[in-house]
């Protein structure tokens, strides 16, 4: 049996490290899918058995572990900043506005309430009191790329061999900030006497009220005696609306309309177009009609087909400049990214994964699909070359030196940041460089995953050598009610707030409370008890801006705070 025992004591072997790692992660998922009360940890419980691991001795080199935590937190931020990029710009219109400002705010009073809490609880000379502070701050928000930031931020303050285990305060507060987050967004619900039924109503009547610009159909007879003789296109600019004319009933024939079709009293048009601009539509052609066209009409087939964009020579281009009606005798209806229609506007700019409605002689959509793509299998494969491409990018960016007047050292954006910003960038901006970014949700997930587990893993064991003397016999128990008081305030503060002073439906409220702390069981407590779409739009509103601003700020605590 010497060839078991020196599998798990021969530390710096390649099967004992992979052995370690595997056990590791593989303890941490299972345990992780746990539930009490409805709630789980998730791959969190993996930074918990590293620490088990590492305590027990069972451990790897540090340089081995410090290169998998450091890649694995690469690997991380990076698939996230492809997530969040294609929405992070966006995310500020259409009121997002003053979502993403409530987020600010609390994301600035969870660092308020951290550094109060430092003051009237811990002994400011110690200059380790400080950053397990920082960690047990982002316990308390349940933000792991964050704890990454500012662990690989403390390496440039702190010599060699010295940097604090912040891992411990982060797993001292990180149950408690799970639970928090959903406990006090539910005393919000309390304080501001909300009544989910009532709130589910007032959703349903707004959403009868605001047209919200989704596609509309409607069949119309041109009536107009100063659009007789003009063409499609001439129509198009008079209106200055978007608005397509997908077929044309002229003479008991049905076509598919293009820039120079020409408009005749009497013909029945089917236009698409916003619902906010129908009844003006309506006005200026002529009355919608519900009457069917004649069985006649219907001897040229016509047929709608959901196309999915793969080639990558369409990613970044316009649909106004793609000619779908003129060259290839077509109209695109509507559009589908993520889930979500848009109406087929000319500004409307393509991405690798968009599903496009195409309506048309089958001959001339089949045509469209194949210079489209159109092959699902090819969206399965995640683009490697561009993932790389942009880490090697995001690394020389964030190791680019910034002297600070007052900062001990020039500040960097390092290996979280920079790959943060850069995947951000070239998630929405990408296809300007030929890039394509698109990686299905799954391949996403599990790059992103596996990355997770490495950096947690690594954490773990290395925090865990000290963990019984810095958490049992030393400040534990602060750490945990002090990332309570982190997690519960700013809520409680900036929740209120968006109810009594700026109106938000309270769904809408509590996707944006999850989303500022990044926080997914958070979203599914809310998604459970509401029928509609609002928690997840107030989720994904200001998770993009959430995540960076968590990531950036650690660092900036870190080298402005902790190295003086």
């Amino acid at each position: 049996m010497e060839w078991l025992i020196n599998l798990f004591t021969t530390t710096d072997s390649v099967a004992h490290i992979a052995l370690l790692y595997a056990i590791v992660i593989s303890v941490g998922v299972l345990l992780g899918k746990v539930k009490v009360g409805g709630i789980s940890l998730g791959v969190t419980f993996v930074l918990f058995a590293g620490i088990i691991a590492g305590h027990i001795g069972f451990t790897a080199p540090t340089n081995i572990l410090g290169f998998v935590q450091d890649f694995g937190l690469i690997l991380f931020v990076f698939c996230i900043g492809l997530q969040v990029g294609p929405g992070f710009f966006e995310s500020f219109r259409k009121g997002g506005v003053t979502l993403n400002v409530l987020s600010t705010v609390t994301i600035l009073l969870n660092i308020a309430v951290m550094f109060a809490c430092y003051w009237l609880f811990f002994d400011t000379q110690n200059a380790t009191n400080l950053p397990m502070m920082v960690g047990t701050l982002y316990g308390a928000v349940t933000n792991t790329p964050g704890l990454g930031a500012a662990n690989e931020a403390l390496t440039n303050v702190f010599p060699a061999g010295k940097v604090p285990e912040i891992a411990s305060g982060y797993a001292c507060a990180y149950p408690l900030g799970v639970l928090g987050i959903i406990g006090a967004t539910i005393a919000v619900r309390y304080i501001t006497r909300v009544k989910l039924e009532r709130e589910e109503q007032q959703l349903a009547e707004q959403e009868g009220e605001n047209p919200h610009a989704k596609p509309h159909q409607m069949v119309l007879k041109v009536s107009n005696e100063y659009i007789s003789g003009r063409t499609l296109a001439e129509i198009s600019g008079f209106l200055n609306r978007d608005v397509i004319c997908t077929r044309l009933l002229h003479d008991g024939n049905v076509t598919i309309p293009t820039r120079n079709t020409i408009f005749t009293q009497g013909d029945e048009v089917l236009i698409v177009c916003t619902e906010g601009d129908a009844q003006a539509i309506q006005a200026f052609i002529g009355p919608e009609i519900n009457t069917p066209w004649h069985t006649e009409a219907e001897k040229q087939p016509l047929i709608s087909k959901r196309i999915v964009v793969t080639n990558p020579s369409v990613n970044g281009k316009t649909l106004g400049k793609m000619h779908f009606s003129s060259v290839y005798g077509v109209n695109v209806t509507r559009i589908t990214r993520q889930g979500m229609d848009f109406f087929a506007s000319r500004d409307h700019r393509f991405q690798i994964g968009d599903r496009v409605m195409v309506v048309g002689p089958e001959e001339n959509v089949n045509r469209v699909a194949e210079m489209m793509g159109n092959s699902v299998r090819r969206l399965d494969a995640p683009n490697i070359g561009t993932i790389f491409i942009g880490i090697i990018i995001g690394i020389l960016f964030g190791s680019i030196p910034l002297a600070i007047p007052g900062m001990p050292v020039p500040l960097k954006l390092g290996i979280a940041g920079g790959p943060l910003i850069i995947a951000i960038l070239i998630g929405r901006f990408g296809y300007r460089l030929k890039l394509v970014t698109y990686t299905t949700t799954s391949a996403n997930m599990m790059l992103r995953e596996i990355g997770l587990v490495l950096f947690l893993a690594s954490v773990g064991i290395k925090a865990g050598a000290g963990f019984w003397h810095t958490v049992v016999q030393g400040d534990g128990l602060k750490y945990v009610y002090t990332g309570f008081l982190i997690t519960i305030i700013p809520i409680l503060i900036m929740g209120t707030l968006a109810r009594l002073r700026y109106k938000f439906n309270y769904f809408t409220i509590m996707g944006m409370l999850a989303g500022t702390y990044t926080d997914p069981p958070a979203l599914a407590y809310a998604n459970s008890i509401c029928s509609r779409e609002e928690p997840a739009i107030g989720y994904s509103t200001v998770y993009p801006l959430s995540m960076f601003l968590r990531i950036f700020t650690a660092q900036l605590i870190v080298l402005f705070c902790c190295g003086a």
